[in-house]
């Protein structure tokens, strides 16, 4: 394996086997000794209907790894309505939160209504409706889902976000590679761009609106930026050598990136405007995978300029460079959390390479994943899960972790191979 592997995926243009043309699945890997007992009872619908609602919102919850669903064999009710809840039964079940709820058909659509209870205090939290059309269910369920989450935990919930993810099919000369955006969950998949060439970095704007990537269609890596819904992109860069590892800065108008157009691959900066380039590193080291902090005030990047991959920080204002990492002799693909107070990475341990957390201000870093081939980490806009690739029998699958790595799960695809994943911002 070569020093970054970011820099290894470029220049063997990505080792990677069959596709993922159908929707990634969830598969609960580790739960949290510390979720809380919740329950979602099945929703009052006049009709059959092509998602089950309080399914979909069940699983959001566990997925998150702050509640542990009671089975809907064990519930010897079934209300709908928040005057229906008898808190005594519940409360024999050892259940803290309840949701009941209701699907009513409309002339377009559906109108979706959802009750939370706080079940140890007898006390009705949240009452929430949504209207959607007729192929909107699973949306509604992801909006109830966010609102239920944050009456509870203060947190804003981030299961209306999407992800977006690379697949690959084929051998040898005869590959297919395709980028796909779906549903935080898996779900809901859309192709976004398809190629015989290798297709990484996916880089979602701020706005959700566009992604950043790099392909090789042209025969040398380059970066595009792509509308979303339209498809319309442009190619931003072109230059002999790797171009590489685009990120938006957080308010969209500069793309950070590694170029190796005057000799090492070093960090610029591009102003989207004019497309002008700033360079802000000069090193005879790689300097690659640039990440902005959430103020937009500074970079993190990965180096081994000291004789091993290492994540540094380089301040716009100061012009200063920082080690951030120390321990051990791979840490790579820093990301910061949304409050800038931790960083997520690669780290290589003992069991391989791992998704891990490091405290900014103590510099403590734990690891987080129980996996050992894990790469790309990309963290949930609101800090609580970080998605990551990594090897299960030999293909690449999607997993996610908390970012206190109490409860893991896995979106493996049902027919291969899949890497490169991007949490999207909120979609607001």
């Amino acid at each position: 394996m070569s020093m970054l592997r970011r820099i290894g995926m470029l220049l063997a243009l990505c080792l990677l086997s069959s596709t993922a043309y159908a929707n990634l699945t969830i598969e609960i890997t580790r739960g949290s000794e510390r979720a809380l007992p919740l329950g979602v009872v099945p929703f009052e619908q006049a009709s059959e209907l092509s998602e089950d609602v309080a399914q979909i919102i069940q699983d959001d919850l566990q997925r998150s790894g702050y509640f542990d669903p009671l089975e809907r064999s064990a519930m010897f009710e079934q209300p709908t309505r928040a005057d229906e809840v008898e808190f005594g039964p519940w409360r024999s079940l050892d259940v803290r939160y309840l949701v009941v709820g209701n699907v009513e058909e409309t002339a377009d659509g559906y109108r979706v209504s959802a009750a939370l209870m706080d079940i140890s205090g007898q006390r009705q939290m949240l009452t929430e409706s949504v209207t959607t059309q007729r192929n909107g269910l699973r949306s509604a369920a992801h909006y109830l889902s966010d609102q239920i989450f944050e009456a509870i935990t203060d947190i804003r919930g981030a299961f209306s976000t999407r992800i977006a993810y690379v697949s690959a099919s084929g051998v040898g000369d005869n590959m297919q590679f395709t980028l796909y955006v779906a549903d935080s969950d898996g779900r809901n998949n859309q192709e976004v761009l398809s190629s015989d060439q290798p297709i990484l970095s996916p880089a979602w704007s701020p706005d959700g609106e566009k992604l950043a990537y790099v392909s090789f269609e042209s025969g040398r890596p380059a970066i595009y930026v792509q509308q979303v819904a339209s498809g319309q992109r442009v190619k931003l860069t072109d230059f002999e050598g790797i171009n590489s590892a685009p990120a938006w800065s957080p308010e969209g108008r500069r793309l950070a990136m590694s170029l190796s157009k005057d000799g090492q691959p070093e960090i610029y900066i591009m102003n989207l405007a004019d497309r002008s380039l700033t360079r802000i590193t000069n090193n005879s080291s790689i300097d690659t995978e640039p990440s902005w902090a959430p103020d937009g005030r500074s970079l993190l990047f990965t180096s081994d300029r000291s004789g091993g991959p290492q994540i540094y920080r380089y301040s716009l204002a100061s012009q200063e460079t920082q080690r951030l990492t120390f321990t051990g002799n791979y840490n790579a693909r820093g990301r910061f959390s949304p409050d800038g107070e931790d960083i997520f990475l690669i780290h290589r341990s003992s069991r391989g390479y791992q998704v891990a957390r490091q405290d900014l201000s103590s510099n403590r870093l734990v690891v987080l994943s129980d996996s050992s081939q894990d790469e790309s980490p990309s963290v949930a806009p609101n800090g609580t899960m970080v998605i990551f690739a990594t090897k299960r029998g030999g293909n690449g699958v999607l997993s996610a972790v908390s970012a206190d790595g109490r409860s893991s799960f896995r979106l493996p695809s049902p027919q291969g191979d899949v890497r490169e994943p991007a949490w999207s911002p909120f979609m607001d």
